[in-house]
């Protein structure tokens, strides 16, 4: 049985998408991202506002240091990010992309690499300023080791960090 052309396709394929264009678009796209971190072999997802890093070899984003995710990133520094398009329609099946980026996370100290970073940040979220400021928040720096692209529901390209 020949399947359609707007058929949902129930194999993976190898795909050719140039990875980082498409992370520097949903970059200027897309505000939250979800990081999945772990803890006591548990995983942890979190929404979180993110910029990709002038030099776009990361990703940075803010966090209380009383969360979960910072106690998580502490204890063990291997993150997962993934950025989408989804609408929650049934188009997303076919038209919706997604981008798991996986690396290592870092809180920043403050310095000269902090204030590149937070600038970033801030141009991205400017409504975030009071908040990256406080006494309270830690700037957490994911070193991108590999970026994994999904569209057309089974379409995979990868990129991975030399």
């Amino acid at each position: 049985m020949k399947k359609s052309e707007g058929s949902i396709p129930d194999r993976v394929k190898k795909g050719s998408a140039p990875v980082l264009e498409r992370l520097n678009a949903l970059d200027k796209d897309q505000l939250h991202a979800v990081l999945a971190t772990e803890s006591d072999g548990q995983p942890y997802t979190s929404m979180i506002a993110y910029a990709v890093t002038p030099d776009k070899k990361g990703i940075v984003f803010i966090t209380p240091q009383k969360t979960r995710k910072y106690k998580s990133i502490l204890k063990n520094n291997n993150v997962s990010i993934l950025i989408d398009t989804r609408s929650n329609t049934e188009k997303d099946y076919m038209h919706a992309e997604s981008l798991t980026i996986l690396g290592n996370a870092f809180p920043v100290k403050k310095g000269r690499k902090w204030s590149e970073l937070i600038r970033a940040l801030i141009r991205k979220h400017p409504r975030l300023n009071e908040v990256i400021h406080s006494t309270e928040t830690r700037l957490i720096l994911v070193k991108i080791a590999r970026c994994i692209h999904v569209s057309r529901f089974q379409t995979v390209s990868e990129w991975i960090a030399k």
